[in-house]
């Protein structure tokens, strides 16, 4: 039943958002918003390799583009074992940069020299977007480490992209 009613609401959804809008979100937007977060990750890095407030870089990343404060965020990071699911702006924190979740080493401060979205699809739907594809973090040494992912986006009342889903993996092996 719910994957029916979810299934009714995206097909309503997105016969809405043919419809142009000054509220609706855009494939540009979406695309705005994942190269500002590949700035932010790789910025968070290069504060910690420069013995920079990289705890405030992290911050700024998290309050400009995910949802915290207004309608929440389904968070599931890539290298989350024991803590799956970050809910607050706290533990997203900690994820990044390390904090109150203990099995969190600071994702963000590896460090990485550039992130690049290679996006399966883009739906949009009115004021929400869902972007799934993979995302490839580059090390200091030049390698690529590919990272499978999915993000949901919606407008607020600003009309500022914000981030409201985010799900990631490392691809399945044998």
């Amino acid at each position: 039943m719910k994957r029916f009613l979810m299934t009714t609401a995206i097909t309503t959804t997105a016969f809405m958002a043919t419809q142009a809008s000054a509220s609706q979100i855009t494939v540009e937007m979406i695309t705005e918003a994942q190269s500002k977060w590949a700035q932010g990750i790789v910025s968070i890095g290069d504060a910690k390799l420069n013995d920079r407030d990289y705890g405030a870089y992290a911050e700024r990343l998290i309050n400009e583009l995910y949802d915290y404060d207004q309608s929440g965020v389904l968070f599931k990071p890539t290298k989350a074992k024991y803590d799956q699911f970050r809910e607050t702006f706290d533990e997203a924190h900690s994820y990044f940069v390390t904090g109150v979740v203990n099995e969190d080493d600071g994702f963000a401060i590896n460090p990485w020299t550039n992130v690049r979205f290679d996006n399966h699809d883009i739906l949009v739907m009115d004021d929400i977007a869902l972007a799934m594809g993979n995302y490839f973090f580059t090390t200091i040494d030049n390698q690529e480490v590919k990272v499978e992912y999915t993000f949901g986006y919606r407008l607020d009342e600003s009309g500022d992209v914000k981030i409201v889903l985010h799900h990631s993996s490392l691809p399945y092996s044998e």
